[in-house]
């Protein structure tokens, strides 16, 4: 960042969600540099432009955030608002992430027509999702719901779930994307994590910068360490188990009594096998906590269920 300007540039994707996160992020900067000022660049990414492949079969790491991180290398902005569940788990080049602001509703919701719940969906329903951890979880608990892919944003995904001449029967968002959209009012259910357990980040923000001190000094303050460490572990989780987003992982941590308490998941994508783990221990060893769930998970078949994962593309 110019040390002799006062505007600071924000890049974010184009879509309403990622709007309002980079608003939320300005108006949390705002507040603690009133003498700042603060503009958005809205960029474009290839998984906003790729739109009729799924997520899955796009490969490659960083789909929602490469474009973004060339911008910060480049000068052309300041910071980067990214879901944090679309960073990859390592660093880019030159790039951290500075700050984690407090995490909203880490869980996923049921959108569906005529407002069905998980059980009350009819035999053979179709579910719309583009991600694989929703789907091995729901053939895990309901093995006769029919999955196919559905693209797009929040929005469309929602009126795709409710077209009564669409194929499907009901969608799977996150009850963080929702709640901040003010679009809660659709949700059908929201899922019990014993049947869908989050995305590692899931409802976290994170706020990306170059690797100087006057970057993460300005962020500082937007900084939220109890969002923080349980993010840690779940992310250690995935990277342990050198999965992306488009693996069928799962982990859910949180800080209760002062003690981090710790879930994953690993399913396989026709849901006939399910390995959960779980622990508790201190926040100064969060991401110790994840990498020793990952190791558990593989000594109880993770690898083999992932193996088979790859194997298959």
């Amino acid at each position: 960042m110019a040390a002799e300007s006062n505007v600071v540039r924000l890049g974010t994707r184009a879509s309403a969600l990622a709007r309002w996160q980079t608003d939320h992020v300005i108006s949390l900067l705002q507040s603690a540099h009133p003498q700042r000022h603060f503009e958005t660049l809205l960029m474009s990414t290839r998984g906003d432009r790729v739109l009729d492949t799924p997520l899955p079969l796009i490969g490659g790491k960083g789909l929602f955030t490469f474009e973004l991180e060339h911008a910060l290398r480049s000068g052309e902005i300041d910071f980067a608002v990214h879901s944090l569940k679309d960073l990859p788990t390592d660093d880019a080049t030159g790039l951290v992430v500075g700050a984690m602001p407090p995490r909203a509703n880490p869980g996923d919701a049921l959108v569906s027509k005529h407002g069905y719940t998980i059980d009350t969906l009819p035999k053979g329903a179709v579910i719309g999702t583009s991600s694989r951890r929703r789907a091995a979880q729901l053939k895990h608990y309901r093995p006769d719901l029919r999955m196919e892919d559905i693209r797009g944003n929040v929005e469309t995904r929602i009126r795709k779930a409710h077209d009564p001449e669409s194929v499907y029967t009901a969608t799977i968002l996150a009850c963080a994307g929702l709640e901040r959209l003010g679009l809660d009012d659709v949700i059908s259910q929201v899922l019990p994590f014993e049947i869908m357990l989050p995305a590692p980040g899931q409802g976290a923000l994170a706020v990306q910068c170059r690797a100087d001190a006057a970057s993460l000094q300005m962020l500082h303050p937007l900084h939220d360490e109890s969002t923080a460490a349980p993010v840690h572990a779940e992310r250690a989780f995935l990277a342990a188990l050198e999965g992306g987003c488009s693996l069928p992982v799962a982990a859910y941590a949180v800080v209760r009594g002062g003690r981090l308490h710790f879930q994953g998941r690993v399913s396989s994508v026709d849901g006939t096998q399910q390995i959960n783990v779980q622990t508790e221990g201190t926040l100064e060893d969060a991401s110790q906590i994840g990498r020793q769930m990952a190791a558990e998970a593989l000594n109880q078949g993770a690898a083999h269920i992932l193996q088979g994962l790859a194997d298959h593309g």
